[in-house]
């Protein structure tokens, strides 16, 4: 068994790596490095590439770029994989904003061609494609709010599990990263549904783990945990730090892609995060990587909030668990942090 997974060296790609690896399977990454144009030294992921090559027995690594129509092609023609899982993505609100082009040629034409590859040359196998919470734009904000001591939290006993996959997309500020992430989301839906592809679409909450090279502009958890442990200044951007999230490990993530692959649908969406019991507010999450660490995090705080940015985010599970029923989270909440800090302590 064959799978291809883009985006190799990030955290669900390396995560996919390892999945499959473990398994037996043949796993060929494509990755060039695009992170750290994007961000910098903190977001460079070679130290993951190399790892993977290093502790993986049946990884190959391919410097291929999604934007590369014609490579990307080629490369499906030459593996003819058995499952694709497509985590290459511009991930971040801000950085959009200045690279819209790139943005927009990674995030949506680099998934066409993805998708057209996988049409081209293995149309039954099972195709993952990584969306994002944010393809929902600034509408979950709209929604009723109460502000507790460390939180903001639905008014409304009907998003109590959080938001499901009916929750409107459009009429909405989304960032040109969330734009660009819609494009690719639909597109992949209509693969699935007007070419009768298994593909499958899962909008991530807060996808974390030690194998995440979080920078302030993305990755909010994984960057909190090193700047805290490493003695640094955190920037809190607006909502009083009550702003919430729900977060999800890498690991369970692959076991829902998982779940997927072995009973695809055409064209399904799934929102995919930790959920309200891996819900937590930045004020939240401060406190527990205090008592972790043993000191306080120091920080500043910036009374303006990030263009497109959630105030209150938790993903419903409802209709992933009601289709994949022995799919469950296996990592809590305080196994994430106790791993993010042994992490960055190490």
């Amino acid at each position: 068994m064959k799978v291809v997974v883009s985006g190799s060296s990030g955290l669900i790609g390396s995560e996919a790596v390892r999945f499959y690896d473990q398994r037996g399977w043949e796993v060929v990454g494509l990755d060039n490095n695009l992170r750290a144009t994007f961000f910098g030294p903190g977001g460079d992921t070679t130290w993951n590439r190399d790892r993977l090559l290093e502790e993986t027995g049946s990884f190959r690594h391919v410097d291929l770029d999604i934007r590369d129509r014609a490579g990307i092609d080629a490369l499906f023609a030459e593996v003819v994989p058995d499952c694709i899982i497509h985590c290459a993505a511009q991930p971040s609100h801000d950085k959009a904003a200045q690279i819209p082009l790139l943005d927009f040629d990674v995030n949506a034409v680099g998934t066409i061609n993805m998708l057209e590859a996988a049409r081209n040359h293995c149309a039954q196998a099972p195709f993952i494609h990584v969306s994002t919470n944010k393809v929902y734009g600034d509408g979950p904000n709209r929604l009723e709010l109460v502000e507790t001591d460390t939180r903001y939290d639905f008014a409304d006993p009907a998003y109590a599990r959080g938001i499901a996959e009916d929750f409107p997309i459009d009429q909405s500020l989304h960032s040109l990263f969330g734009a660009s992430k819609l494009a690719g989301d639909v597109v992949a839906q209509e693969y699935g549904r007007y070419f009768d592809m298994p593909v499958g679409i899962f909008r991530g909450g807060c996808l974390t783990g030690a194998s995440h090279s979080g920078v302030e502009l993305h990755g909010f958890l994984s960057y909190l945990v090193n700047t805290s442990v490493r003695g640094g200044r955190y920037r809190v951007f607006g909502y009083k730090a009550k702003q919430v999230r729900d977060n999800i490990h890498s690991h369970d993530v692959l076991l829902a892609f998982d779940e997927f692959r072995k009973a695809p649908r055409p064209g399904e969406v799934y929102n995919l995060g930790g959920g309200r019991e891996n819900s937590v507010s930045m004020t939240e999450a401060f406190d527990r990587i205090e008592a972790l660490i043993g000191k306080k995090i120091e920080f500043d705080y910036v009374d303006a909030a990030r263009v497109g940015d959630h105030v209150c985010y938790i993903s419903d599970l409802s209709k992933l668990r009601s289709h994949y029923p022995d799919w469950e989270l296996t990592r809590s909440l305080d196994d994430i942090f106790k791993e993010l800090v042994e992490a960055a302590q190490d």
